[in-house]
């Protein structure tokens, strides 16, 4: 199993509040815990992009891959870093 991450941060309130760095090494911490490393290239990160579109870079790279079946699985810290809306 791959497993990829996906952050986002998407304006200037966020950038502080909780930032990129932030919401990687949280999510590193918890790959850890469960025996996994993460690798920079499964790192998939939007900054400055809104959630309210499903067009953005990092988004459609991690959209890209899976497509491939190069990842089997992506942790987000919270579904509203992959987009505002979502259905629970």
């Amino acid at each position: 199993m791959s497993t990829a991450i996906s952050v986002r941060v998407s304006t200037e309130r966020q950038t502080q509040a909780q930032t990129i760095a932030q919401q990687i090494e949280r999510l590193r911490s918890h790959l850890a815990a469960q025996g996994e490393t993460l690798q920079a290239e499964d790192i998939f990160r939007d900054e400055r992009d809104s959630g309210a579109t499903l067009n953005r870079p990092g988004l459609d790279r991690l959209r890209d891959q899976s497509k491939a079946a190069r990842i089997t699985r992506v942790v987000i810290v919270s579904p509203d870093r992959l987009a505002r809306n979502y259905v629970p």
